[in-house]
């Protein structure tokens, strides 16, 4: 392996790891060449097992024989003292570990639906967290894939690979730009929202359908009435206790559920 030690914070090598913004490090202007950052020995190794590349690591030197060493890298591993990586971080490097990796090459929607029968819609969901959380739900609960519009944060973010669990490398994604992509593949659009004609993740209509997408909508807002336009369905899940609704990530790991166990 090829070990540095770091004794400068500012030291050029670590740019990614301190001086790019997240939307930076996606590169969206070149996105084959842009990086993110995985936090974590347990996400890293998911992300390798998967075929992701790594550019290097950043790591406190004590976990260099207890971490990386199994991985057997054949790139930089920067180490440094636990202050140290605070400074060039901004925050308590808690987990140890951080990798930078190179974006995978994303699929079409069209080749990631013609090999899908349920899968997963994201409608302008922003909170990281909540995208990892329904990332792992989709792994767990039988979900083949999911679509994300263009306003939805990136399943790559520090912080959505991190609460997926590495999930987000598991579960086939890509973006979803138009709502008729779905139409032109057979698939059955489930919207998930409050509305005088939602009727209930159990009834028996929707699971006569063996093609269908899942719809989530943004926290808070919902799904704008466009949106709701397309679908084939308006569906909800019964709340009790005069609650209305449930976060957006509790409430994907419900319909998900109800919806994927017929298959």
């Amino acid at each position: 392996m090829d070990i540095i030690q770091i004794n400068n914070p500012l030291d050029e090598a670590l740019t990614p790891y301190m001086r790019l913004t997240e939307a930076q490090l996606l590169n969206r202007l070149h996105p084959e060449n842009g990086i993110f950052i995985c936090e974590s020995i347990k996400v890293i190794r998911v992300a390798l097992e998967h075929g992701l590349e790594p550019v290097s690591f950043l790591c406190e030197e004590k976990f260099i024989d207890t971490h990386i060493r199994q991985l057997s890298p054949k790139v930089p591993v920067y180490t440094a003292s636990r202050e140290i990586l605070r400074q060039i971080t901004g925050y308590e490097l808690s987990r140890g570990v951080l990798c930078a990796m190179r974006r995978p090459q994303l699929p079409t929607a069209d080749q990631i639906l013609s090999s899908s029968k349920r899968v997963a819609i994201l409608d302008a969901v922003v909170n990281s967290e909540n995208t990892g959380s329904i990332f792992r739900s989709a792994a767990a609960l039988g979900i083949d894939a999911v679509l994300l519009t263009r306003t939805c944060c990136d399943p790559l973010v520090r912080r959505a690979c991190r609460v997926s669990m590495g999930t987000v490398f598991q579960v086939p994604w890509t973006f979803l730009d138009s709502y008729n992509t779905l139409k032109n593949n057979n698939f059955t659009i489930i919207a998930m929202a409050l509305s005088n004609n939602s009727v209930d993740i159990s009834d028996t209509a929707l699971k006569s359908h063996h093609k269908f997408a899942i719809v989530l909508g943004a926290e808070g807002d919902g799904l704008p009435d466009n949106v709701l336009s397309q679908a084939d369905f308006v569906a909800k899940i019964p709340m009790h206790n005069g609650v209305d609704s449930l976060n957006v990530a509790a409430a994907s790991a419900v319909v998900f559920w109800e919806l994927a166990k017929q298959l």
